[in-house]
């Protein structure tokens, strides 16, 4: 089974994570949504919300599974026995920083590979920290989200 996993914070999910899991389903068995705990950030929203808004986001697709997971992302990948980590690439400074994920991944988890897919063009210039600044100010961040939920801040 061609299993993946696609790590993130998703605080909170954007069109950008949607096209790149939307994309992703077809290629692999089945995808496992994963809401890492990151600790350089402070979330806005609880893991809780955000686990939902995925599983609200990705309840059409059979084979997209939600999860969440503490630690390094590649012995959560072996936990769940996936041999793929999907990647969401925007531009050249998440490709720079993705490729050395990757290779540093690749060193201490040789039988995991990392397969980078880069978002449409148009969503491209879509980030989590832009949307949560534009709610920090009482912003409409609804052309920036899949249109399934509803954000608001905290």
């Amino acid at each position: 089974m061609k299993r993946a996993v696609f790590p993130g914070s998703f605080d909170p999910i954007t069109r950008g994570h949607e096209n790149i899991v939307r994309r992703a389903a077809s290629i692999f068995d089945e995808i496992i949504v994963a809401i890492g705990s990151n600790s350089s950030k402070k979330s806005m929203f609880s893991l809780e919300q955000r686990k939902q808004w995925l599983e609200e986001v990705f309840n059409d697709i059979d084979n997209v599974k939600v999860d969440a997971y503490d630690g390094m992302t590649m012995d959560y990948c072996k936990k769940v026995d996936a041999g793929f980590m999907l990647r969401g690439v925007r531009n050249g400074s998440d490709f720079e920083y993705e490729r050395t994920i990757a290779q540093m991944t690749k060193f201490m988890a040789p039988h995991l590979e990392t397969v980078i897919l880069f978002t449409d063009p148009e969503l491209s210039a879509i980030n989590s920290t832009v949307v949560r600044e534009i709610l920090r100010n009482n912003g409409d961040v609804t052309q920036f989200i899949p249109s399934s939920i509803h954000v608001t801040a905290p």
